[in-house]
């Protein structure tokens, strides 16, 4: 029987706990469906006379921060992913805990991702009790396998910060990574050796956690300046010798895909947007980081050159592409969330239309608006689409969480939503009849482009009247899953069994679907 037995069905038809790791949550009503109420979450004050009067706060180590951030067991540790593949600071902090004695903890990253395999051993050895963040390849694998103690829970970027505003994730120490610092602990990304971008993943963390750490290899004389993180949110600052590796924030998603079918994807979906009166100027745009959706931009790129226009503005996770498109003049502002590479980086610095934002400002569901709806057009990627539309970006075929959600499912309430994905991928159809993972409703997903043909969404008749003419390759999606079918045969179901390893959240907080344990 499943140890998680409080079970119903949600308005997707999903079946979902409504309790989770020893707490209650609600489970996904439909899009718009759940109106938050109560107020937003609060950590406790603070005074100024807790705090030195020259403003210093330096102490002489990470465990010297810890110790004094009254560290024990059953805490919320949260760490950020600015380093993405180059982070090396969250390891180090667990096994300074592991050390400690420390039992039982939450994990709760912004994103994991392969360099953080190393945690797995405190996985194991009690450390740490669960990740609730996207998990990446072997944490992700070791979730699905089962072998976690607690329930994994991923939250888009959006619903990250949802979660910590709200209080439904209360941080007891937030430890933040900070290319430059002053000793006070206001911090930036763009400045030193270590540089890597924005910070703003860790706002949330550094405004609502109950004691804060700004790491750094980098302090400065007060005031760091551009402050990205505000030193009257820090209790510590830690000087260590290296905090994160900055080239490897780049990673093979994150370049312009040299597939001649992939490219022919990101080119249809460019002449469909353009077909369909998007590609205007002023319009705006987001491509996710994947190198078909980065191929896209650099389509749209080429159609505002030859037509004299220019784009108001992009949100991005930039990287060179982006930037030139900036510097080129055909954009107005790169409003980015997350820095890519390091030409994202030197552009923030250098480049006033390139600016900062955090998931609050762009993804927040429970905010008096956000950026998401003001975007002409989203390209994303997904992992499967299913003949209603929905839509999976964290497990594979075979069922293996592998895969974060990042901003995702925070862009679908963009005016339009493209996927633009292969038909298959090693010889597995990618649309099948029913996903195995729900991340994203059918009905905020408008568009997918394959090699083989061009989907839209029939909830969208003015993008059908638009584009009837155009002579693109417009098909139905069920005519999309019969030609992958036909060449791939269908797909073998994956093999799970009924134990859940983890859960999806929406961006309301609502829990939208659950992840299945791999069967060995």
């Amino acid at each position: 029987m499943n140890k998680y037995d409080k079970i119903v069905k949600n308005a997707a038809g999903r079946l979902v706990p409504t309790e989770i790791n020893g707490e209650t949550h609600i489970p996904y009503k439909g899009v718009g469906k759940h109106i938050p109420d109560g107020r937003r979450y609060g950590p406790p004050l603070a005074s100024c006379t807790n705090y030195p009067d020259d403003g210093n706060k330096l102490l002489p180590d990470l465990k010297e921060a810890l110790l004094k951030s009254g560290v024990k067991d059953g805490m919320t540790i949260s760490t950020h992913h600015h380093f993405r593949n180059g982070d090396i600071l969250a390891v180090q902090v667990f096994d300074i805990l592991h050390e400690m004695g420390i039992k039982d903890l939450r994990w709760f990253p912004s994103v994991s991702f392969p360099c953080h395999a190393p945690i797995v051993k405190h996985l194991e050895n009690g450390t740490i009790n669960r990740i609730e963040g996207s998990m990446n390849g072997p944490l992700g694998k070791f979730c699905s396998e089962g072998k976690m103690k607690g329930m994994g829970v991923l939250r888009s970027h959006g619903g990250r910060y949802q979660a910590v505003h709200d209080g439904e994730v209360i941080i007891d120490i937030a430890i933040i990574a900070a290319p430059t610092a002053d000793t006070f602990g206001n911090a930036n990304g763009v400045d030193g050796d270590a540089a890597c971008g924005l910070l703003g993943f860790a706002l949330a963390d550094s405004q609502f956690a109950h004691k804060v750490i700004v790491v750094t290899d980098n302090i400065v004389p007060f005031p760091c300046i551009p402050w990205q993180i505000h030193g009257n949110y820090v209790d510590y600052t830690v000087l260590v010798d290296k905090i994160g590796i900055p080239e490897k924030i780049v990673s093979g998603t994150t370049k312009i895909t040299k597939s001649p079918d992939r490219l022919l994807i990101a080119e249809l979906t460019a002449k469909f947007c353009d077909a369909a009166g998007i590609v205007k100027d002023g319009f705006s745009y987001q491509a996710g980081a994947g190198g078909t959706a980065l191929s896209v931009g650099m389509f749209f790129a080429d159609m505002l050159k030859e037509r004299g226009m220019k784009a108001r503005f992009i949100r991005a996770g930039s990287n060179k592409y982006p930037v030139q498109m900036l510097e080129d003049g055909l954009v107005d502002y790169i409003l980015d969330g997350q820095t890519f590479d390091l030409e994202g980086v030197r552009s923030m610095r250098e480049n006033p239309g390139h600016i900062n934002t955090s998931p609050f400002t762009s993804y927040n569901y429970h905010s008096k608006g956000n950026f998401s709806t003001l975007l002409d057009v989203v390209v994303l990627g997904a992992t499967e689409v299913d003949v209603n539309f929905n839509a999976n970006v964290v497990t594979h075929s075979d069922g293996y969480l592998l895969h974060g959600i990042g901003g995702w499912q925070n862009c679908l309430f963009s005016r339009c939503t493209i996927l633009p994905i292969p038909l298959f991928r090693d010889r597995i159809p990618v649309i099948i009849d029913e996903v195995t993972t729900l991340c994203g409703p059918g009905e905020l997903i408008d568009v997918i482009v394959t090699e083989r043909g061009i989907a839209i969404n029939p909830l969208r008749t003015d993008l059908i009247e638009k584009t009837k003419n155009s002579g693109l390759p417009i098909v139905s999606i069920q005519e999309l899953k019969d030609e992958a079918e036909k060449i791939c045969g269908v797909p073998a179901k994956p093999e799970l069994s009924d134990e859940l390893v983890a859960v999806i959240k929406w961006v309301d907080g609502t829990v939208l679907d659950a992840v299945k344990k791999v069967k060995a």
